[in-house]
């Protein structure tokens, strides 16, 4: 039984799925929207309003804890750069999760997870 076992384990290996959330994240404040299943979107989630709420805070721990967890220092940086300007008036819900369609081939169910605030520009 599953009682009280937080998350959703997607077929996958502990350092396969933290791997594959790091380069999500990653890719996610990189191009702003990205498609993948719904399951997968609805893990992401999370873990994107936790990056958004380190780079609202600003300081440099919170900066090291980011540059720990996602890929690319770049990415990282223009997320700390742009982060008061662009989230700084919302106080949660950066990160929208739009169900699509249905994959072709295995049916599986598709959502767009885009941040809110490019939605919006």
């Amino acid at each position: 039984m599953r009682h009280r076992k937080r998350g959703r384990r997607l077929s996958r290996t502990t350092p396969h799925r933290r791997a594959m959330m790091r380069n999500m994240v990653t890719s996610l404040f990189e191009h702003d929207k990205i498609e993948t299943t719904h399951a997968k979107a609805k893990e992401l989630k999370p873990v994107a309003e936790k990056m958004i709420s380190l780079a609202k805070r600003g300081d440099l721990h919170a900066r090291r804890q980011a540059e720990a967890f996602m890929r690319s220092h770049q990415v990282c940086q223009k997320l700390f750069e742009e982060a008061k300007e662009r989230y700084g008036e919302r106080n949660g819900g950066h990160v929208r999760v739009v169900p699509t369609r249905l994959r072709r081939g295995d049916a599986a169910p598709m959502a767009i997870v885009e941040i809110v605030a490019a939605a919006e520009e």
